[in-house]
């Protein structure tokens, strides 16, 4: 059904939405719970996304939780729904909790395997490819350099002990 809509007028909506989500979760001061994806494939490549609206940055895919969701199955939704990468041996590998746009974010890391070639769908994402941990991009989000090696290395563990 959205794609209905002609996509630029689709990313408008997005963003707008998406400035009005960020208001409302500052004015509630909502406690927001999502998953962020550590979608890895066969080289040990990570995925990364771009996103029409919000920030320009490349980050991993991911995105809010329905209630009671088990976080797993949020997190292999959103990257199928996101980039259209199926996961196998998806795993929940850690939990953070970090103030981002004014709101309190529980997010589940979630990590899991790949063949599957990303494909952006150009109206939610911009953009969608595999990098190199040693390779990523310039306009990455500010703490995940930090963090990525730890989610790597905790995925291919995971993996490992299967």
């Amino acid at each position: 059904m959205l794609r209905l809509i002609p996509k630029p007028l689709h990313i408008a909506a997005l963003q707008c939405v998406h400035a009005l989500r960020l208001r409302w979760w500052r004015m509630m001061g909502t406690r927001v719970t999502g998953c962020r994806v550590v979608a890895l494939d066969q080289q040990g490549r990570v995925l990364l996304i771009r996103h029409s609206y919000g920030v320009n940055h490349w980050m991993l895919p991911g995105g809010g939780m329905k209630r009671g969701e088990d976080p797993v199955i949020a997190g292999t939704r959103e990257v199928l729904e996101e980039t259209a990468v199926r996961l196998t041996g998806a795993t929940k590998i850690g939990m953070i909790t970090d103030l981002m746009h004014g709101a309190v974010n529980d997010v589940h890391v979630i990590a899991g395997w790949t063949n599957d070639i990303p494909v952006a769908d150009e109206r939610e994402i911009v953009e969608a490819a595999f990098f190199a941990l040693d390779a990523l991009p310039e306009n990455i989000s500010r703490k995940l350099p930090d963090v990525l090696p730890g989610y790597v290395i905790a995925a291919k563990a995971v993996r490992q002990a299967d």
